[in-house]
């Protein structure tokens, strides 16, 4: 399984394909293209390595993640788009989220085609992609255990040296860190972490480093 990564919009967000070598069945996981040229070099990515996108993975909805969800499904129709079921308030409050950011653009909601929950497991060839549910930094966080990659995607729960922030509407800190201890610090230790900002870590690095989980 390889994953590659983008950098996008003002937020610095981190966007995700994730891609199966041998069947080459990709998903996009926060998709976060703000501007045409940002969309553009996801998709000639996608097209100059032959992907077939299967799907749209959302860690959360909050808008930094999920600025390019209209884009991708126009350049892909009947694209699915899932997410877990406690943040379809978010992705229904998309315009709200701008307002909130001072963003002069007009963001409708999205909506889910599939919901995932705690341990669901979405295929890409024959490689497992392992829906672990981390709430604290929005009601329906989760994070994509992938394990043949030794590697998770961890949109805004967990960072190298920091975890995510909890003052937005739907945020709870003991939640979170409760996810954090309880459900990411239990996976093996080299697992690779791609957060939703910022540069990968592991698992054991955040261990040991990380003051959040002192």
């Amino acid at each position: 399984m390889q994953i590659k990564r983008f950098e996008f919009n003002l937020f610095g967000e981190n966007t995700y394909i994730v891609y199966d070598e041998a069947t080459l069945e990709a998903a996009v996981v926060d998709p976060g293209m703000s501007d045409a040229d940002e969309v553009s070099l996801l998709t000639e990515y996608i097209k100059a390595h032959s992907l077939s996108l299967k799907y749209i993975l959302l860690t959360h909805a909050h808008i930094d993640h999920t600025f390019g969800v209209e884009a991708l499904q126009a350049a892909y129709p009947g694209l699915p788009v899932l997410g877990h079921k406690n943040d379809i308030p978010l992705a229904m409050t998309r315009g709200q989220q701008a307002q909130m950011f001072h963003l002069p653009i007009n963001a409708g909601p999205i909506k889910f085609d599939r919901l995932v929950e705690d341990k669901n497991v979405l295929m890409l060839g024959k490689d497992e992609i392992i829906v672990i549910t981390t709430p604290g930094h929005s009601p329906g966080g989760v994070c994509y255990y992938v394990p043949s990659a030794g590697s998770v995607l961890t949109g805004d729960t967990l960072f190298a040296g920091s975890v995510g922030r909890v003052d937005l509407p739907g945020g709870n800190g003991s939640i979170l860190l409760k996810s954090v201890r309880e459900k990411l610090m239990t996976l093996p230790l080299d697992t690779v972490v791609y957060p939703g900002h910022g540069s990968a870590t592991t698992i054991s690095r955040e261990e040991h480093t990380n003051p959040f989980l002192r």
